[in-house]
């Protein structure tokens, strides 16, 4: 072959392996895999009636009841994120917001709030009967308040252990009185699960990388959430486990809140990050499931439209009359 047709002959195969990349570089991307099964186990919003609430960039508080949003309040005027809300048996409902804490009636009427001071935030809070609360506020001196409603006056100060005083953001979201009366606390950036009393003693701790949230269960285990889901002894052992993979049909990664139901079930909180982008309501993901002890769904919560209840971070089962409000932080009541 002369060196014109060689030459020729080259330009042809360089064109055509060209085109070639181009056609498959323009072929389609494979669909994605749905974040959750064509039809969804239990009865939706009828299942059960919650009070909800969730990490967003707009603070949503939700109470449904019979199937239906009966009670929506909007925080306009605040700013951060609601982590924690707690309804009362009187109907008056507790919820931290990131940059403070408040109390209000269900008329929408404020009837208590703490700002947190510059460089601190407070993301969980609960009521001790009806005249205190108890809430951590992170910062570079990290502390547990427990404040008089009635007077406005901190009845209890004591300083909290924290891996780093500049990380405001990253110390503490959850934490829950025992039945004890000791104050269970869920140590995000020491890896760990700690147990103190009114003094500020700590009297247990486990270490459990990526605690997000823990309560005490009635058989005296500590129920534990984070990336995975923990039901750990006295010592620390794991006894039970749920992580993303036991649901292979749910995109499931991001829990935050476990509880365990009284007939044994464990209901989780599923939350989705609204800052990273619009939340599409056709492919977003699960609010929450409710899982047996085998790990069978037998609930899955989703609602982005009609209503749209926003990302989940905590619910509160409202099925049969409690009043969360009864419990104490060793003398305190």
């Amino acid at each position: 072959m002369n060196p014109i047709s060689r030459r020729l002959g080259l330009l042809l195969f360089l064109v055509s392996a060209q085109s070639s990349v181009s056609l498959r570089a323009a072929d389609p991307e494979p669909p994605a895999k749905p974040a959750f099964p064509a039809v969804l186990p239990g009865r939706g919003l009828a299942q059960h009636d919650f009070l909800y609430a969730g990490e967003a960039k707009t603070r949503d508080i939700f109470l449904v009841k019979g199937g239906k949003v009966v009670w929506a309040y909007n925080d306009a005027a605040g700013k951060g994120e609601i982590s924690d809300a707690v309804r009362l048996s009187n109907g008056n409902i507790l919820f931290a917001h990131q940059f403070g804490v408040t109390l209000i009636n269900p008329d929408k009427k404020v009837l208590w709030h703490y700002d947190a001071p510059p460089q601190c935030e407070t993301h969980t809070a609960q009521p001790i009967g009806t005249h205190h609360v108890i809430f951590i506020q992170n910062g570079p001196e990290p502390r547990l308040f427990v404040v008089n409603l009635d007077s406005g006056k901190t009845v209890r100060e004591l300083p909290l252990p924290v891996g780093n005083p500049k990380s405001t953001h990253g110390q503490f979201r959850h934490a829950r009185l025992t039945e004890a009366g000791t104050y269970l606390v869920a140590h995000m950036d020491l890896r760990k699960v700690a147990e103190y009393d009114d003094t500020g003693k700590q009297v247990w701790s486990a270490d459990v990388p990526g605690a997000w949230s823990a309560v005490r269960l009635k058989n005296g285990n500590t129920l534990v959430c984070g990336k995975v889901v923990r039901e750990i002894n006295a010592r620390g052992e794991t006894v039970w486990e749920f992580t993303s993979a036991d649901v292979p049909d749910y995109k499931f990664n991001s829990m935050q809140i476990a509880t365990r139901l009284p007939n044994g079930n464990t209901l989780i909180n599923h939350w989705v990050n609204s800052w990273s982008g619009p939340i599409d309501s056709a492919t977003a993901p699960v609010q929450a499931l409710e899982v047996t002890r085998d790990k069978k769904v037998v609930w899955a919560l989703r609602s982005w439209t009609n209503p749209n209840l926003g990302p989940s971070t905590t619910i509160q089962l409202m099925d049969s009359k409690t009043a969360p409000e009864k419990v104490h932080f060793g003398s305190i009541h």
